[in-house]
């Protein structure tokens, strides 16, 4: 099978699978290059509330592909920043569904989604001093607003894989599940997601990623939107919310 970026939407979320599994679903340059499209039709879709990136088969992203690293120049990290960038600003929650390695661009691409769940056994890394590559300043920097300086440091300085005991620990993932229960768990959170107010989803994520300047422009979606006496009422009746900002 060629490498390939696999996408589906199944009640409100959207699912991206990385398929290259001749060699663990590691990001071609043309995957790499495709991501960043394929986001923005989902982003763009309003059928669409949240995003779970996740791997095919048992493994989830053992990162770029090193052969392409043999040419010349940097492209190939240029276009893993861009798809990375890309992620991070996907306007809707996303959730990293890791089973197997996530290593390298893997590790790169899970950091960059809002959430990241795994399966026991899963194993973690960044592997650029393995290969005398200078990770990006804002891979970097988003890997160690997650972890914090000290393992970020580990991380980079050693190349060393982590399991998911020590990435639950450290916060490189949010919740660790028993082999086989993964993705029931990310279907029943999905749908957890779908439910809530996407207003107050797309400000907080916002806020949570540093912008400082956006207050005004959610005080007015929030008057516009009707989320908010819509969950007050809902609240108040006893039933489950109807929210319509981004629908």
């Amino acid at each position: 099978m060629e490498p390939q970026l696999k996408d589906s939407v199944t009640d409100g979320v959207a699912t991206v699978v990385i398929a290259n599994p001749a060699k663990r679903n590691a990001m071609s340059a043309a995957m790499w290059r495709a991501l960043p499209g394929v986001l923005d039709r989902l982003a763009a879709d309003r059928a669409v509330r949240a995003l779970v990136l996740t791997g095919e088969g048992d493994t989830f992203c053992a990162g770029a592909d090193i052969s392409a690293l043999r040419e010349p120049g940097d492209e190939q990290q240029s276009l893993a920043v861009r798809a990375e960038e890309a992620l991070a600003a996907f306007p809707k929650p996303t959730l990293a569904a890791v089973r197997g390695f996530c290593v390298g661009g893997g590790s790169q691409l899970a950091a960059a989604c809002d959430l990241r769940f795994a399966e026991e056994g899963a194993r973690f890394g960044i592997t650029p001093s393995k290969l005398g590559i200078v990770y990006p300043s804002s891979s970097t920097r988003r890997l160690t607003a997650l972890v914090g300086p000290s393992i970020a440091k580990y991380l980079l300085f050693s190349g060393e894989l982590m399991d998911t005991e020590r990435a639950l620990r450290t916060g490189f993932v949010d919740e660790v599940h028993p082999a086989g229960e993964l993705d029931k768990r990310v279907a029943e959170f999905g749908q957890v997601l779908v439910s809530r107010s996407l207003l107050t989803q797309a400000a907080a994520k916002e806020f949570a990623d540093g912008r400082t300047d956006r207050d005004a422009h959610w005080a007015e979606q929030a008057r516009g939107s009707g989320d908010t006496a819509e969950g007050v009422a809902a609240f108040l009746e006893r039933r489950a919310p109807r929210f319509t900002y981004g629908s």
